[in-house]
């Protein structure tokens, strides 16, 4: 992980807790439960910090809900 991607996922850590009423503490717990940072975020960082953070935490909620770990 490098310093853009690792700033990229602090700030949605930050984005998601300010969207879904959490902690970053929680949110990051979450992340990590479905495997979001290592396996989606970081890999696809690229393509995904063009994008809004509306569509990026919506996109986030979905990967999570795919993999069974609820908002």
């Amino acid at each position: 992980m490098n310093k853009d991607s690792m700033e990229f996922v602090v700030y949605l850590i930050h984005a998601c807790a300010d969207r879904w009423h959490m902690t970053p503490k929680q949110v990051y717990r979450k992340l990590e439960e479905a495997g979001c940072i290592k396996g989606y975020l970081i890999p696809h960082y690229d393509i995904l910090h063009t994008q809004g953070s509306g569509y990026l935490v919506d996109d986030i909620q979905k990967y999570l809900a795919v993999r069974g770990v609820s908002i």
